[in-house]
Protein backbone atom coordinates (compact mmCIF):
# COMPACT_ATOMS: atom_id res chain seq x y z
CA UNK A 1 0.00 0.00 0.00
CA UNK A 2 1.14 3.43 -1.00
CA UNK A 3 1.46 5.85 2.38
CA UNK A 4 -0.12 9.19 1.30
CA UNK A 5 -0.76 12.03 2.80
CA UNK A 6 -3.76 14.18 2.31
CA UNK A 7 -5.50 17.67 3.23
CA UNK A 8 -7.18 17.93 6.32
CA UNK A 9 -9.40 20.52 4.46
CA UNK A 10 -10.27 18.14 1.52
CA UNK A 11 -9.25 20.27 -2.02
CA UNK A 12 -5.61 19.11 -2.48
CA UNK A 13 -4.91 16.03 -4.52
CA UNK A 14 -2.78 13.29 -1.69
CA UNK A 15 0.38 13.37 -1.87
CA UNK A 16 3.79 10.97 -1.36
CA UNK A 17 6.06 11.16 2.11
CA UNK A 18 8.62 13.32 0.07
CA UNK A 19 6.46 15.69 -1.12
CA UNK A 20 4.63 16.12 1.85
CA UNK A 21 8.03 17.01 3.61
CA UNK A 22 8.97 19.78 0.53
CA UNK A 23 5.51 20.90 0.71
CA UNK A 24 4.91 21.45 4.14
CA UNK A 25 1.45 22.42 4.11
CA UNK A 26 -1.06 21.58 1.73
CA UNK A 27 -2.35 24.22 -0.90
CA UNK A 28 -5.70 24.84 0.54
CA UNK A 29 -4.34 25.97 3.79
CA UNK A 30 -4.93 22.52 5.51
CA UNK A 31 -2.62 20.60 7.12
CA UNK A 32 -1.37 16.64 5.77
CA UNK A 33 -2.16 14.15 7.53
CA UNK A 34 -1.68 10.38 6.65
CA UNK A 35 -4.50 8.88 4.54
CA UNK A 36 -3.61 5.30 5.77
CA UNK A 37 -4.35 3.56 8.79
CA UNK A 38 -1.64 3.80 11.98
CA UNK A 39 0.58 0.77 12.41
CA UNK A 40 0.01 -0.79 15.72
CA UNK A 41 3.39 -1.84 16.75
CA UNK A 42 4.28 -4.65 19.06
CA UNK A 43 5.72 -3.34 22.28
CA UNK A 44 7.69 -6.54 23.23
CA UNK A 45 9.73 -6.33 20.16
CA UNK A 46 10.85 -2.75 20.18
CA UNK A 47 11.62 -3.07 24.25
CA UNK A 48 15.32 -3.58 23.61
CA UNK A 49 16.20 -0.74 20.95
CA UNK A 50 18.03 1.78 21.70
CA UNK A 51 16.96 5.45 20.16
CA UNK A 52 17.67 5.53 16.87
CA UNK A 53 16.97 1.82 16.09
CA UNK A 54 13.38 2.37 17.71
CA UNK A 55 13.22 6.04 15.79
CA UNK A 56 13.86 3.45 12.66
CA UNK A 57 10.90 1.29 13.33
CA UNK A 58 8.37 4.19 14.29
CA UNK A 59 9.27 6.49 11.86
CA UNK A 60 9.07 3.80 9.11
CA UNK A 61 5.55 2.96 9.53
CA UNK A 62 5.44 6.71 8.09
CA UNK A 63 7.40 6.34 4.45
CA UNK A 64 7.53 4.36 1.47
CA UNK A 65 8.64 0.78 2.18
CA UNK A 66 12.13 1.01 0.32
CA UNK A 67 13.25 3.72 3.04
CA UNK A 68 13.57 2.11 5.69
CA UNK A 69 17.19 2.60 5.57
CA UNK A 70 17.49 5.97 4.81
CA UNK A 71 15.42 6.67 7.66
CA UNK A 72 17.89 4.77 9.72
CA UNK A 73 20.87 7.42 8.48
CA UNK A 74 18.86 10.25 8.93
CA UNK A 75 18.15 9.21 12.51
CA UNK A 76 21.47 8.24 12.56
CA UNK A 77 23.05 11.54 11.56
CA UNK A 78 20.25 13.49 14.03
CA UNK A 79 20.37 10.69 17.52
CA UNK A 80 24.21 9.74 17.22
CA UNK A 81 26.07 13.05 16.65
CA UNK A 82 26.88 13.52 20.16
CA UNK A 83 25.01 16.34 20.47
CA UNK A 84 22.33 14.76 22.42
CA UNK A 85 22.94 13.63 26.26
CA UNK A 86 23.23 9.68 26.49
CA UNK A 87 19.79 8.18 25.85
CA UNK A 88 18.60 10.71 24.13
CA UNK A 89 15.42 11.38 26.34
CA UNK A 90 16.47 10.23 29.52
CA UNK A 91 13.49 9.51 32.15
CA UNK A 92 13.40 10.42 35.64
CA UNK A 93 11.32 10.42 38.91
CA UNK A 94 10.00 13.23 40.22
CA UNK A 95 7.85 12.53 43.08
CA UNK A 96 5.02 11.13 42.36
CA UNK A 97 5.19 11.19 39.00
CA UNK A 98 8.01 10.74 35.81
CA UNK A 99 9.49 13.59 33.92
CA UNK A 100 10.41 13.16 30.35
CA UNK A 101 13.65 15.38 29.76
CA UNK A 102 13.00 16.56 26.30
CA UNK A 103 15.43 19.68 27.06
CA UNK A 104 19.02 17.61 26.50
CA UNK A 105 19.92 18.52 23.07
CA UNK A 106 22.14 21.06 20.96
CA UNK A 107 19.53 23.77 21.55
CA UNK A 108 18.26 22.74 24.75
CA UNK A 109 14.38 22.52 24.04
CA UNK A 110 12.48 19.68 23.26
CA UNK A 111 12.34 21.25 19.21
CA UNK A 112 15.16 19.31 19.01
CA UNK A 113 13.84 16.19 18.81
CA UNK A 114 11.77 16.91 15.78
CA UNK A 115 14.49 19.79 14.20
CA UNK A 116 17.78 17.60 14.06
CA UNK A 117 16.00 15.08 11.44
CA UNK A 118 13.74 17.76 9.70
CA UNK A 119 16.42 18.86 7.53
CA UNK A 120 18.08 14.97 6.71
CA UNK A 121 14.26 14.14 5.74
CA UNK A 122 14.42 17.73 4.02
CA UNK A 123 17.76 16.66 1.96
CA UNK A 124 16.58 12.84 1.53
CA UNK A 125 13.49 14.48 0.17
CA UNK A 126 15.41 16.60 -2.34
CA UNK A 127 17.03 13.98 -3.69
CA UNK A 128 14.15 11.34 -4.31
CA UNK A 129 12.07 14.30 -6.07
CA UNK A 130 15.18 15.33 -8.30
CA UNK A 131 14.80 18.62 -6.97
CA UNK A 132 17.46 21.22 -8.20
CA UNK A 133 15.47 24.15 -6.55
CA UNK A 134 16.80 26.42 -3.72
CA UNK A 135 14.73 25.32 -0.69
CA UNK A 136 13.19 28.60 1.46
CA UNK A 137 12.51 27.25 4.64
CA UNK A 138 9.82 29.59 6.82
CA UNK A 139 9.06 29.75 10.55
CA UNK A 140 7.55 31.12 12.86
CA UNK A 141 8.64 31.29 16.56
CA UNK A 142 7.37 31.67 19.68
CA UNK A 143 11.13 30.81 21.48
CA UNK A 144 12.62 27.55 21.04
CA UNK A 145 11.67 26.29 16.84
CA UNK A 146 13.60 29.24 15.77
CA UNK A 147 16.67 28.41 17.71
CA UNK A 148 15.95 24.66 16.96
CA UNK A 149 14.99 25.23 13.27
CA UNK A 150 18.42 27.35 12.58
CA UNK A 151 20.43 24.64 14.54
CA UNK A 152 19.32 22.02 12.21
CA UNK A 153 18.95 24.03 9.16
CA UNK A 154 22.47 25.84 9.02
CA UNK A 155 24.99 24.66 6.19
CA UNK A 156 22.16 22.42 4.79
CA UNK A 157 23.22 22.56 0.92
CA UNK A 158 20.38 23.58 -1.08
CA UNK A 159 18.53 25.41 1.39
CA UNK A 160 18.00 28.73 3.49
CA UNK A 161 15.92 29.44 6.35
CA UNK A 162 14.15 31.97 7.76
CA UNK A 163 12.91 32.55 11.41
CA UNK A 164 10.12 35.49 12.28
CA UNK A 165 10.02 35.75 16.13
CA UNK A 166 8.38 38.35 18.04
CA UNK A 167 10.78 40.68 19.77
CA UNK A 168 8.98 41.28 22.33
CA UNK A 169 7.45 38.18 22.82
CA UNK A 170 10.25 35.54 23.99
CA UNK A 171 12.39 34.93 26.82
CA UNK A 172 15.90 37.24 26.79
CA UNK A 173 17.63 33.71 26.45
CA UNK A 174 15.77 32.20 23.65
CA UNK A 175 16.26 35.85 21.86
CA UNK A 176 19.93 35.78 22.53
CA UNK A 177 20.46 32.37 20.99
CA UNK A 178 18.91 33.14 18.05
CA UNK A 179 20.39 36.43 16.87
CA UNK A 180 23.84 34.92 17.53
CA UNK A 181 23.30 31.86 15.22
CA UNK A 182 25.83 31.79 12.70
CA UNK A 183 25.62 29.82 9.30
CA UNK A 184 25.49 31.37 5.99
CA UNK A 185 22.37 30.81 4.67
CA UNK A 186 20.51 31.46 8.08
CA UNK A 187 18.80 34.79 8.83
CA UNK A 188 16.54 35.95 11.89
CA UNK A 189 14.20 38.73 11.78
CA UNK A 190 12.14 40.37 14.59
CA UNK A 191 8.73 41.34 14.35
CA UNK A 192 6.68 43.88 15.97
CA UNK A 193 3.68 42.10 17.24
CA UNK A 194 3.25 38.53 18.51
CA UNK A 195 3.33 34.66 17.72
CA UNK A 196 0.22 34.42 15.91
CA UNK A 197 0.87 37.33 13.58
CA UNK A 198 4.21 35.52 12.52
CA UNK A 199 2.40 32.18 12.09
CA UNK A 200 -0.05 33.32 9.93
CA UNK A 201 2.16 35.02 7.61
CA UNK A 202 3.80 32.45 7.01
CA UNK A 203 0.76 29.87 6.43
CA UNK A 204 -0.32 32.91 3.90
CA UNK A 205 3.10 32.75 2.63
CA UNK A 206 1.88 29.49 1.42
CA UNK A 207 -0.94 30.30 -0.42
CA UNK A 208 0.18 33.61 -1.98
CA UNK A 209 -0.27 33.57 -5.52
CA UNK A 210 2.24 36.61 -5.88
CA UNK A 211 4.70 34.21 -3.70
CA UNK A 212 4.41 31.17 -5.87
CA UNK A 213 4.75 33.52 -9.24
CA UNK A 214 8.22 34.99 -7.61
CA UNK A 215 9.55 31.56 -6.46
CA UNK A 216 9.17 30.24 -10.04
CA UNK A 217 10.73 33.13 -11.32
CA UNK A 218 13.45 32.50 -9.24
CA UNK A 219 13.82 28.80 -9.69
CA UNK A 220 12.79 28.66 -5.45
CA UNK A 221 10.58 27.01 -3.30
CA UNK A 222 9.37 27.30 -0.01
CA UNK A 223 8.91 24.61 2.73
CA UNK A 224 7.95 24.93 6.16
CA UNK A 225 10.22 23.76 9.80
CA UNK A 226 7.27 24.87 12.16
CA UNK A 227 4.88 21.72 13.24
CA UNK A 228 2.44 22.33 10.60
CA UNK A 229 4.98 20.07 8.11
CA UNK A 230 4.76 16.31 8.97
CA UNK A 231 8.31 16.15 8.84
CA UNK A 232 7.95 17.82 12.42
CA UNK A 233 4.91 15.93 13.89
CA UNK A 234 6.22 12.00 13.07
CA UNK A 235 9.66 12.15 14.90
CA UNK A 236 7.94 13.36 18.03
CA UNK A 237 6.23 9.95 17.95
CA UNK A 238 9.16 8.42 18.80
CA UNK A 239 9.86 9.67 22.60
CA UNK A 240 6.35 8.38 23.28
CA UNK A 241 7.16 5.08 23.05
CA UNK A 242 10.50 5.34 24.18
CA UNK A 243 9.38 6.98 27.08
CA UNK A 244 7.13 3.94 28.29
CA UNK A 245 9.44 1.46 27.26
CA UNK A 246 12.32 2.63 29.49
CA UNK A 247 9.75 2.61 32.29
CA UNK A 248 8.61 -1.43 31.73
CA UNK A 249 12.45 -1.47 31.10
CA UNK A 250 13.51 -0.84 34.80
CA UNK A 251 10.63 -2.29 36.29
CA UNK A 252 8.73 0.39 36.81
CA UNK A 253 5.81 -0.34 34.89
CA UNK A 254 4.66 -3.67 33.76
CA UNK A 255 4.00 -4.07 30.00
CA UNK A 256 0.71 -3.06 29.11
CA UNK A 257 -0.15 -0.87 31.73
CA UNK A 258 -2.04 2.02 31.07
CA UNK A 259 0.19 5.48 31.72
CA UNK A 260 -1.43 9.07 31.71
CA UNK A 261 0.84 12.20 29.36
CA UNK A 262 1.12 15.58 30.77
CA UNK A 263 1.58 17.97 28.14
CA UNK A 264 2.80 21.41 28.20
CA UNK A 265 0.81 22.69 24.88
CA UNK A 266 0.88 26.21 22.84
CA UNK A 267 0.73 24.66 18.63
CA UNK A 268 -0.55 21.15 20.32
CA UNK A 269 2.02 19.49 18.04
CA UNK A 270 3.94 17.46 21.16
CA UNK A 271 0.41 16.28 22.10
CA UNK A 272 -1.17 15.00 18.98
CA UNK A 273 1.99 12.89 18.23
CA UNK A 274 1.14 11.60 21.87
CA UNK A 275 -2.24 10.77 20.72
CA UNK A 276 -0.51 8.95 17.53
CA UNK A 277 1.71 7.05 19.61
CA UNK A 278 -1.47 5.38 21.59
CA UNK A 279 -3.02 4.37 18.07
CA UNK A 280 0.11 2.94 17.20
CA UNK A 281 0.11 0.65 20.86
CA UNK A 282 1.67 3.02 23.72
CA UNK A 283 -1.12 2.26 26.39
CA UNK A 284 -2.07 5.60 27.46
CA UNK A 285 -5.23 6.09 29.45
CA UNK A 286 -5.64 10.26 29.37
CA UNK A 287 -3.66 13.21 27.71
CA UNK A 288 -3.78 15.90 30.16
CA UNK A 289 -3.02 19.22 27.94
CA UNK A 290 -1.26 22.05 30.12
CA UNK A 291 -1.95 25.77 29.14
CA UNK A 292 -0.87 28.82 30.31
CA UNK A 293 -3.05 32.18 31.03
CA UNK A 294 -3.39 32.11 27.18
CA UNK A 295 -5.87 28.91 28.25
CA UNK A 296 -7.88 28.65 24.07
CA UNK A 297 -6.65 25.46 24.54
CA UNK A 298 -8.17 24.66 28.23
CA UNK A 299 -11.23 26.26 27.12
CA UNK A 300 -11.72 24.33 23.98
CA UNK A 301 -11.22 20.71 25.59
CA UNK A 302 -13.80 21.80 28.23
CA UNK A 303 -16.52 23.61 25.96
CA UNK A 304 -15.83 22.19 22.11
CA UNK A 305 -15.35 25.96 21.62
CA UNK A 306 -12.47 27.40 19.80
CA UNK A 307 -12.59 31.04 20.24
CA UNK A 308 -10.31 33.31 19.51
CA UNK A 309 -11.92 36.63 20.52
CA UNK A 310 -9.46 37.14 23.73
CA UNK A 311 -7.05 39.16 24.96
CA UNK A 312 -3.79 37.55 24.30
CA UNK A 313 -1.36 37.74 27.17
CA UNK A 314 2.47 37.57 27.35
CA UNK A 315 3.55 35.04 30.25
CA UNK A 316 6.65 33.82 32.11
CA UNK A 317 6.04 31.04 29.75
CA UNK A 318 6.13 32.43 26.73
CA UNK A 319 6.10 29.53 24.07
CA UNK A 320 2.77 29.05 25.08
CA UNK A 321 1.73 32.36 24.31
CA UNK A 322 -0.34 31.11 21.10
CA UNK A 323 -3.99 31.79 20.39
CA UNK A 324 -3.93 29.61 17.25
CA UNK A 325 -2.55 26.34 17.90
CA UNK A 326 -1.97 24.88 14.35
CA UNK A 327 -1.98 21.04 15.15
CA UNK A 328 -5.45 21.03 16.80
CA UNK A 329 -6.79 21.27 13.07
CA UNK A 330 -5.49 17.63 12.51
CA UNK A 331 -6.95 16.27 15.80
CA UNK A 332 -10.23 17.54 14.76
CA UNK A 333 -9.82 15.89 11.85
CA UNK A 334 -9.17 12.21 13.15
CA UNK A 335 -11.81 13.09 15.46
CA UNK A 336 -14.27 13.39 12.82
CA UNK A 337 -13.33 10.43 11.40
CA UNK A 338 -12.05 12.37 8.57
CA UNK A 339 -14.56 14.40 7.28
CA UNK A 340 -12.52 17.16 5.49
CA UNK A 341 -16.01 19.02 4.44
CA UNK A 342 -16.61 19.67 8.17
CA UNK A 343 -12.67 20.76 8.96
CA UNK A 344 -12.93 22.98 5.89
CA UNK A 345 -16.25 24.35 7.36
CA UNK A 346 -14.75 25.08 10.98
CA UNK A 347 -11.69 26.27 9.63
CA UNK A 348 -13.73 29.07 7.16
CA UNK A 349 -15.88 29.94 10.46
CA UNK A 350 -12.55 30.38 12.10
CA UNK A 351 -10.99 32.40 9.71
CA UNK A 352 -14.04 34.48 9.26
CA UNK A 353 -15.56 34.88 12.36
CA UNK A 354 -12.62 34.23 14.89
CA UNK A 355 -14.41 31.24 16.35
CA UNK A 356 -15.63 27.68 15.69
CA UNK A 357 -17.68 24.61 17.46
CA UNK A 358 -17.43 21.08 16.83
CA UNK A 359 -20.82 19.21 17.86
CA UNK A 360 -22.10 17.43 21.14
CA UNK A 361 -20.54 13.64 19.55
CA UNK A 362 -16.97 15.01 18.30
CA UNK A 363 -16.23 17.11 22.03
CA UNK A 364 -17.79 13.50 23.67
CA UNK A 365 -15.00 11.66 21.93
CA UNK A 366 -12.72 14.56 22.03
CA UNK A 367 -12.79 14.63 26.01
CA UNK A 368 -13.11 10.61 26.26
CA UNK A 369 -9.18 10.75 26.17
CA UNK A 370 -8.36 14.42 27.12
CA UNK A 371 -8.28 16.93 29.71
CA UNK A 372 -6.90 19.92 30.42
CA UNK A 373 -6.21 22.70 32.61
CA UNK A 374 -4.48 25.94 32.60
CA UNK A 375 -2.04 28.12 35.32
CA UNK A 376 -1.71 31.38 36.44
CA UNK A 377 2.02 33.49 36.07
CA UNK A 378 1.83 32.82 40.25
CA UNK A 379 0.72 29.33 40.16
CA UNK A 380 3.81 28.56 37.67
CA UNK A 381 6.52 30.17 40.61
CA UNK A 382 4.47 28.36 43.25
CA UNK A 383 4.59 25.19 41.08
CA UNK A 384 8.79 25.46 40.03
CA UNK A 385 9.24 26.09 44.35
CA UNK A 386 6.41 23.34 45.17
CA UNK A 387 8.75 21.00 42.78
CA UNK A 388 12.09 21.87 44.26
CA UNK A 389 11.44 21.62 47.60
CA UNK A 390 9.44 17.99 47.38
CA UNK A 391 11.48 16.50 45.16
CA UNK A 392 14.51 18.71 44.75
CA UNK A 393 14.24 18.87 41.08
CA UNK A 394 13.90 22.12 39.10
CA UNK A 395 11.86 22.80 36.42
CA UNK A 396 11.09 25.46 33.57
CA UNK A 397 8.36 27.72 33.29
CA UNK A 398 6.22 25.39 30.49
CA UNK A 399 6.76 22.03 32.64
CA UNK A 400 5.84 24.15 35.52
CA UNK A 401 2.18 24.63 34.07
CA UNK A 402 2.24 21.16 33.38
CA UNK A 403 2.95 19.83 37.31
CA UNK A 404 0.42 22.14 38.00
CA UNK A 405 -2.61 20.84 35.70
CA UNK A 406 -1.61 17.22 37.01
CA UNK A 407 -1.92 17.99 40.50
CA UNK A 408 -4.70 19.65 39.99
CA UNK A 409 -6.30 17.14 37.80
CA UNK A 410 -5.37 14.72 40.85
CA UNK A 411 -7.09 15.89 43.30
CA UNK A 412 -10.14 16.58 40.94
CA UNK A 413 -10.40 12.80 40.11
CA UNK A 414 -8.53 10.50 42.11
CA UNK A 415 -7.02 9.02 39.31
CA UNK A 416 -3.87 7.06 40.22
CA UNK A 417 -2.66 5.72 36.95
CA UNK A 418 1.56 6.91 36.52
CA UNK A 419 1.96 9.90 34.87
CA UNK A 420 4.90 11.26 32.59
CA UNK A 421 5.22 14.58 32.46
CA UNK A 422 6.95 15.87 29.33
CA UNK A 423 9.25 18.74 30.45
CA UNK A 424 10.07 21.24 27.35
CA UNK A 425 12.97 23.62 28.25
CA UNK A 426 15.77 23.36 30.35
CA UNK A 427 14.97 25.44 33.34
CA UNK A 428 18.34 27.53 32.18
CA UNK A 429 16.40 29.09 29.21
CA UNK A 430 14.00 30.75 31.68
CA UNK A 431 16.33 31.80 34.36
CA UNK A 432 15.20 34.88 35.83
CA UNK A 433 11.30 33.59 36.35
CA UNK A 434 13.10 30.22 37.95
CA UNK A 435 15.46 31.86 39.96
CA UNK A 436 12.85 34.16 42.04
CA UNK A 437 10.41 31.10 42.20
CA UNK A 438 13.06 29.58 44.61
CA UNK A 439 14.54 32.62 45.92
CA UNK A 440 12.25 35.53 45.88
CA UNK A 441 15.04 37.55 44.45
CA UNK A 442 14.49 39.30 40.96
CA UNK A 443 17.76 39.59 39.09
CA UNK A 444 18.95 40.36 35.45
CA UNK A 445 18.52 37.08 33.20
CA UNK A 446 22.56 36.67 33.03
CA UNK A 447 23.15 36.66 36.86
CA UNK A 448 20.14 34.42 37.40
CA UNK A 449 22.15 31.87 35.18
CA UNK A 450 24.75 31.92 37.66
CA UNK A 451 22.88 31.86 40.60
CA UNK A 452 20.54 29.61 39.80
CA UNK A 453 23.57 27.06 39.38
CA UNK A 454 25.11 27.53 42.45
CA UNK A 455 21.90 27.77 44.05
CA UNK A 456 20.18 24.25 42.79
CA UNK A 457 23.93 22.45 41.92
CA UNK A 458 21.95 21.58 38.18
CA UNK A 459 24.71 21.29 35.10
CA UNK A 460 24.13 25.05 32.78
CA UNK A 461 23.73 23.43 29.51
CA UNK A 462 26.18 23.02 27.01
CA UNK A 463 24.29 25.41 24.64
CA UNK A 464 23.97 27.59 27.02
CA UNK A 465 27.29 28.49 28.46
CA UNK A 466 29.21 31.41 27.35
CA UNK A 467 26.02 32.97 25.66
CA UNK A 468 26.29 36.04 26.80
CA UNK A 469 29.45 36.87 25.16
CA UNK A 470 28.19 35.29 21.54
CA UNK A 471 28.55 37.41 18.85
CA UNK A 472 25.01 39.51 17.72
CA UNK A 473 24.95 38.90 14.22
CA UNK A 474 21.01 39.49 13.28
CA UNK A 475 19.49 42.71 13.88
CA UNK A 476 16.54 43.01 11.84
CA UNK A 477 12.90 44.17 12.78
CA UNK A 478 10.10 44.77 10.54
CA UNK A 479 6.81 45.87 10.89
CA UNK A 480 4.22 42.38 11.29
CA UNK A 481 2.11 43.67 8.39
CA UNK A 482 5.52 43.08 6.57
CA UNK A 483 6.15 39.66 6.66
CA UNK A 484 5.18 38.49 3.63
CA UNK A 485 6.85 41.86 1.54
CA UNK A 486 10.10 40.07 3.36
CA UNK A 487 9.84 36.86 1.94
CA UNK A 488 9.21 38.18 -1.74
CA UNK A 489 12.44 40.68 -1.28
CA UNK A 490 14.59 38.01 -0.09
CA UNK A 491 13.00 35.30 -2.67
CA UNK A 492 14.64 37.99 -5.02
CA UNK A 493 17.67 37.97 -3.94
CA UNK A 494 18.14 34.09 -4.04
Amino acid sequence: MEKLYKSTRGHQQPLDFYTSILQGIANDGGLLVPAFPFEKKDLNALLDLNYVDLATEVIGSFVPEDAKEDIRRCAQGAYDSGLFKEGVVPVVKAGNEYVMELFQGPTAAFKDLALSILPRFMTLSLKKKGENREVMILAATSGDTGKAALEGFKDVEGTCIKVFYPIDGVSAIQKQQMITTTGSNVEIIGIEGNFDDAQTAVKKAFGSAELKALCDQHDVFLSSANSINIGRLIPQIVYYFHAYLSLVKRGDLKMGDEVNFTVPSGNFGDCLAGWIAKNMGVPVHKFIVASNKNKILTDFFTTGVYDTHREFYKTNAPAMDILVSSNLERLVWFMVDGDSEKVDAFYHELNTSGEYKVDADTLARIQKEFTAGYQSEEEVLANIKDCYEKNHYVLDTHTACGYGVYQNYVKETGDTTPNILLSTASPYKFPESVYEALTGEKVDVYTAIEKLHAFTGVEIPYPLKGIKDREILHKGVIKRDDILKTIGDRIKEL
